[in-house]
């Protein structure tokens, strides 16, 4: 671990102006930052805590939810308002690392995690993310893990959070704060695609600090998330599926369908949903829609196996969404 400085601001304004040092780095719950900084995969010269910050509440807003930044996975998880209005985003944290992790990890950083890439955390590797033109190790190498859709030569990697894919369903925004005012980013853009430029993991300005993510009115249907990984006790996913289901008589009204384990970012599957309104509610209906969902999915030799295993995992969550029946 190299050398670094520490500050810890009592307030928002602080940490916007101790954020223009030089190699300056929010810290939050530090539960993906410090892992990184072991392997020297990052190297901040200073770490500005915002884990103290008054932003720790949950508020309701608008009909829906205002979830400060620095808000645990846990309390996140076991508010009663996200457990009954939003069940597919407390599933979907309480399916994300350990209970210590979650007592520690945040809202905020849970967004900003960076991918867990065997090569990424090696440093004696090639690896775009961490030293752009470098190469990808990846598309040659084990990939296993790796994307299957939004890829590209730069990076086949994937975004690790489970909570991400579950606010994407939920159409949830970011809110974020600099020096020059605040904006609301919509979670569907507020993560990247690799492209030429995969060392880049969000939409960010220099010195932006995530305060809130804002919740709108809970969508009507069932919810569910479903996430398949190697081991059932704490692992991340090789593929997760978010999904909302609205039925009216023997008919779909309406889907939505997030995927993770699959992308650079969480993955709406937009034309999945189209096909889904409207039609007959069926098990044929629900596997046509897991297989637009992986329409144009590239495999990478070991990582294969995750295109027929995301179509099936679109289809069993649609299932179990629409078997709730949620009015």
């Amino acid at each position: 671990m190299q050398p670094f400085t520490y500050e810890r601001p009592a307030d928002v304004a602080a940490a916007l102006a101790a954020i223009g040092k030089p190699g300056a780095k929010f810290l939050g719950g530090g539960t993906n930052l410090l892992d990184l900084m072991k392997v020297d995969a990052e190297t901040p010269q200073h770490l500005v805590d915002v884990s103290r910050l008054p932003l720790a509440q949950i508020s309701d807003e608008e009909g829906g939810l205002r979830i400060g930044a620095t808000v645990t996975n846990s309390d996140l998880a076991g508010d009663p308002r996200v457990r009954e209005r939003y069940p597919v985003l407390s599933r979907a944290v309480l399916n994300g690392a350990s209970g210590q992790l979650r007592n520690q990890a945040t809202t905020g950083g849970n967004l900003l995690q960076r991918t867990r890439c065997y090569y990424f955390y090696d440093p004696s590797m090639p690896c775009n993310k961490r030293v752009p033109g470098s190469g990808c190790s990846a598309l040659k190498g084990y990939n296993r893990i790796h994307a299957v859709l939004g890829a590209s030569d730069a990076c086949i990697a994937v975004h690790p959070s489970d909570m991400a894919v579950a606010l994407a369903v939920l159409d949830a925004e970011v809110e974020v704060q600099s020096a020059s005012g605040q904006r609301r980013i919509k979670i569907a853009d507020f993560h990247r695609l690799p492209e030429a430029a995969p060392e880049k993991d969000t939409i960010l300005g220099n010195g932006e600090l995530i305060t809130a993510v804002i919740l709108p009115p809970a969508p009507p249907g069932g919810q569910i998330y479903r996430k398949v990984r190697d081991r059932a006790s704490y692992d991340f996913a090789l593929v997760s599926v978010a999904a909302v289901v609205e039925t009216e008589g023997d008919r779909i009204r309406s889907a939505r369908i997030a995927m993770g384990g699959v992308a650079h970012k969480p993955w709406r599957a937009f034309e999945a949903e189209r096909r889904l309104a409207g039609a007959v509610l069926s098990d044929d209906a629900f596997a046509a829609a897991g297989e637009a969902a992986v329409k144009g999915a590239v495999g990478r030799g070991h990582n294969d196996f995750k295109i027929p295993l995301a179509a099936r995992t679109v289809a069993r969550a649609l299932t179990d969404a629409a078997a709730q029946k949620k009015a």
